[in-house]
């Protein structure tokens, strides 16, 4: 039986534990998936798109896949579309294959290559060229359309991320389709519009003024337009409103100094510290919009973008060498929850690539305020082991109804299905060791395991 296939992948050591762990994933394993914040291009489920070739489904994109490849030493030219052909990337990708073991990449490949594309046994270099075209071959084939495989995925909800200017064409099209069972969502994210460093800052807002301020001008047409926007992604079946910041800070201005702010920005008069201290004053404008207009605030910090700039300047944004730095919620969110933390029907969910403030910070805060939830592990954190020390951190303060569900945030649409069984089977797992440990009960184990999998998300997210 192969790694990929063995029906106790993930679950405990222990036979006894792992007998409480199987039937626990039994429970949840057939549940339809929700991923309610993500990656994927609208455009390609709803022109159901073929896939190109497999270096560009499954290696290209996934900048998990390529920091690991370029680390070996393979230079980044050799990864990118242009540079090399797919076969040739994927040649660089087969050659590298086992510097993924014990990774989640690995793991989350192995499990695609034989669930989904019925390629058995390892890669290798030897073996590049030949599975290159096996996975070619199914590409090609009707049922590997993504309209397809988004049924056999079994996903109920796929939320994308989105440009607070997108028309969300697709997001209509989409829902408008009686032959289109599901959902895709959009997802308001407007940090090109709220970061003053994004080299795009001016322009973007010169853009939304000028399209969605109803007339108005300066800061508060800025402000005008982003509500406007905002609730035309609610419009178009928004449930939630995503930030990509670089710390969680937030800060309450008064109008006069953010004005004054706003136009020293636009001006590009800035300094890195009026950038920092705009940035928090609208994250403190993002919860008030949220508060009024029902979006769930997400904020997803701690990440310096682009460490090495050499690759940046080269090769853009995104190619893998965002970098985890340290995170301090309790301080920077105060502001914030000081005015809605207890606000009616307000929901933020914070997230970390920090995981020493999940016990810390996170689990306390998720503990009092009814507004916050705790983000699952994201990026480098959503792997086994770190997924397992999370509900383990989380659980003794906050419990289990505290926490998002699970959340993929992927730009590979094939490796979805693989990341949620991987985090089912972490929850059985962990589940398992708190029935073994005589902490609860196997039948409150089992209602658990349904909340944290297929309720939790819905609750969070408002689905």
């Amino acid at each position: 039986m192969s790694l990929a296939t063995h029906p106790d992948r993930l679950l405990p050591a222990d036979p006894g534990t792992r007998g409480i762990a199987r039937e626990l994933l039994q429970r949840v394993q057939d549940l339809p998936i929700i991923s309610p914040h993500g990656h994927v291009d609208a455009a390609v489920i709803e022109q159901n798109t073929p896939f190109p070739d497999p270096a560009a489904l499954l290696v290209t994109p996934d900048h998990y896949v390529t920091r690991l490849i370029h680390a070996s030493g393979i230079s980044m030219d050799k990864l990118q579309p242009g540079n090399a052909t797919p076969r040739e990337i994927w040649r660089h990708f087969c050659a590298a294959w086992p510097l993924f073991d014990g990774t989640a990449s690995g793991y989350w490949l192995r499990t695609q290559f034989e669930s989904v594309f019925g390629w058995r046994g390892e890669l290798s270099a030897e073996k590049a060229d030949a599975s290159f075209d096996s996975i070619s071959t199914k590409l090609a084939e009707p049922g590997f359309r993504p309209r397809e495989l988004f049924k056999d995925f079994n996903i109920e909800v796929l939320a994308t991320t989105d440009d607070p200017l997108d028309n969300l064409e697709s997001h209509r099209a989409l829902a408008e389709d009686p032959s289109f069972h599901s959902r895709v969502l959009p997802t308001f994210r407007p940090d090109a519009y709220i970061n003053i460093a994004h080299p795009q800052w001016a322009a973007n807002v010169e853009r939304i003024i000028s399209e969605a301020s109803d007339g108005g001008s300066g800061y508060r047409g800025y402000l005008t337009a982003l509500e406007n926007r905002r609730r035309y992604f609610v419009d178009h079946g928004a449930v939630s409103a995503d930030h990509g910041v670089r710390t969680p800070a937030t800060l309450k201005l008064e109008e006069a100094d953010a004005e004054a702010l706003f136009e020293k920005a636009r001006s590009g008069q800035a300094t890195a510290h009026d950038r920092d201290v705009f940035e928090a004053h609208m994250m403190y404008q993002m919860a008030r919009m949220s508060v009024e207009d029902g979006l769930v605030m997400t904020i997803h910090p701690g990440s310096y973008r682009n460490h090495h700039q050499p690759t940046f300047e080269e090769f853009g944004a995104d190619t893998g060498h965002d970098i985890p730095v340290a995170t301090n919620y309790t301080e920077a969110i105060r502001p914030l929850l000081q005015d809605f933390g207890t606000a009616k029907n307000f929901h933020l969910v914070l997230f970390t690539l920090d995981e020493t403030v999940f016990s810390r910070e996170l689990a306390p805060l998720a503990g009092f305020y009814p507004s916050v939830y705790i983000g699952a592990p994201w990026w480098f954190l959503d792997a086994p082991d770190a997924m397992l020390r999370f509900r383990s951190a989380v659980t003794e303060t906050a419990g289990f109804s505290r926490s998002s569900g699970f959340i993929d945030d992927t730009r590979a649409f094939c490796s979805i299905p693989a990341r949620h069984d991987a985090s089912r089977r972490i929850e059985a797992s962990f589940l398992a060791r708190l029935v073994a440990e005589h902490r609860i009960s196997e039948d409150r184990a089992h209602e658990l395991i349904v909340d944290v999998v297929d309720s939790s998300p819905r609750r969070v997210f408002k689905l």
